[in-house]
C-alpha cells in the first residue's frame, strides 16, 4: 500500500483542478495584497527602529516585541477588492502582480496606502481589458464591412460601365445606315469586363 493514499498527497491536485480560473486569480492576487501589507508593516517597523536609533543612539529593537499583523483591512474594502479581483482575465493576473510590486517598491507605502495602490492597479487592469475588448469588437465590426467592401471593388473593378464612352452605337446612326440595330436595349449603359480595354 502507498503512503500516498494513507496521507491524502494526491488530494490538493483534485481540489486544484475543481476551482475556475476566476477563483484562482482572485485567490493569488488576494495572497500577493495580504504579503505585500505584511511587508509594509515590517519596512514601517524598521524605519521606526531607524529613528529611534538616531534620536536615541541606542539600539532597543530586540527588546520590543510587535504584533505578527497590526492592520486588518475591512470586511467591505476586502469584498471590493475580492469583487475587482474576479474581473480580471486571467492573462492579466502576473502583469497585474508586477506593476503591484513595482509601485510598492517605487513609493514605499504604509500599510493602509497598500490598499489604494492595489485598487489603482486593478482598476487599471479592468479598463485595459475593456479598451481591449471594445478594439476586438470594433476590429470585428471593420473586418466584416470591409469583406463586403471588397467583394464590391473587385466586381466594380471586373465590370465597367461606360455611358459615355464613343463606340456605344445609337438608334439614330442605325437609322442613318438603314441597319438593323443590334439586340440590345439602347437606354441601358454598356457594360464590359475588364478584358475589352
Amino acid at each position: 500500500m502507498a503512503l500516498s493514499s494513507w496521507f491524502g498527497w494526491n488530494e490538493p491536485a483534485s481540489r486544484i483542478s475543481q476551482r475556475s480560473p476566476t477563483e484562482m486569480v482572485v485567490e493569488t492576487l488576494m495572497m500577493e495584497f495580504g504579503w505585500q501589507i505584511k511587508e509594509a508593516e515590517k519596512q514601517q517597523r524598521e524605519r521606526e527602529n531607524e529613528y529611534r536609533k538616531i534620536k536615541t543612539g541606542v539600539d532597543y529593537g530586540w527588546l520590543v516585541s510587535y504584533p505578527k499583523h497590526s492592520y486588518d483591512v475591512s470586511p467591505g474594502e476586502r469584498l471590493q477588492l475580492e469583487d475587482m479581483c474576479s474581473k480580471i482575465h486571467p492573462s492579466y493576473c502576473g502583469p497585474v502582480i508586477i506593476r503591484f510590486r513595482q509601485l510598492v517598491a517605487e513609493y514605499e507605502p504604509e500599510a493602509p496606502e497598500v490598499s489604494r495602490l492595489f485598487r489603482s492597479v486593478l482598476q487599471d487592469a479592468i479598463e485595459k481589458s475593456k479598451e481591449e475588448e471594445e478594439a476586438k469588437k470594433l476590429a470585428r465590426q471593420w473586418n466584416t464591412k470591409h469583406k463586403t467592401s471588397i467583394s464590391l471593388s473587385t466586381f466594380k473593378s471586373r465590370a465597367r460601365i461606360s455611358p459615355f464612352s464613343s463606340d456605344i452605337k445609337t438608334i439614330s446612326e442605325d437609322v442613318e445606315r438603314g441597319t438593323d440595330p443590334a439586340r440590345r436595349v439602347w437606354s441601358m449603359p454598356e457594360f464590359r469586363s475588364t478584358k475589352d480595354y
